[in-house]
């Protein structure tokens, strides 16, 4: 089965060109393209893209706003944020309302195709080169830790060795085809490893554990 993509940004000369590219990946079908943001909910809505390349600065509904109210409306839709700001606010505003990647528009092609499969696949993903910006930004604000899953300090206990490191890992952004060669494991180990994290410290997907390992300091961001 293909990965059906819509586009949303309100310029069209980029729309079009993220179209080109990504059109010729034998695995990829562009169902769509939204003009502002009140176009990007409804189209949304009636077309249930797999993933949503979703620009934060829109007419009408900024693209924050739109991944706010897909993530009530469609939760099933990956929202990859798509924009020129790099900028640590943007990001976490983009994550808390649902979004499962960031990426900045000058990207490599080849990086958008990595991340649009990956978030696909149910991982997040954020840019290699705004990660460390991002984690400064979640742990010099106080306004974001309510929204984090409230354990107490034991459940890191519940964590084997192994996992902690997985956790680390997931935290510097890599895959887990990445985090089993660093290990020397199989892929479905990392998988069943993952699978154990995230019950143990009770979150749903990799960027609400990283999210967890910065609050609890198990990911060094320093």
């Amino acid at each position: 089965m293909p990965i059906r993509i819509l586009i949303a940004d309100d310029y069209q000369l980029l729309r079009q060109g993220i179209r080109n590219f990504l059109a010729l990946e034998p695995d990829f079908d562009i169902i769509g393209e939204a003009v502002d943001g009140e176009d990007a909910v409804a189209k949304t809505q009636a077309l249930l893209p797999d993933v949503l390349l979703l620009d934060i600065n829109m007419p009408k509904l900024t693209g924050i706003e739109v991944a706010g109210k897909l993530k009530q409306l469609c939760p099933t839709v990956r929202v990859m944020a798509l924009t020129i700001h790099d900028d640590e606010n943007y990001m976490m505003k983009m994550i808390q309302s649902g979004a499962a990647g960031y990426l900045l528009k000058d990207v490599e092609p080849s990086v958008m195709v990595q991340a649009i499969r990956r978030i696909y696949a149910g991982e997040s993903f954020v840019e290699p080169s705004l990660t460390k910006k991002l984690f400064h930004g979640i742990t010099s604000r106080e306004e974001i830790r309510p929204s984090l899953p409230a354990h107490p300090p034991q459940e890191i206990d519940r964590l084997s060795a192994r996992e902690i490191e997985v956790l680390q890992l997931i935290g510097r952004g890599m895959s887990n085809a990445e985090i089993a060669r660093e290990l020397f494991l199989s892929e479905k180990t990392v998988k069943n490893h993952l699978t154990n994290i995230f019950r143990k410290i009770q979150v749903t997907d990799r960027t609400q554990a990283v999210l967890y390992a910065i609050k609890h300091k198990i990911v060094n961001v320093n």
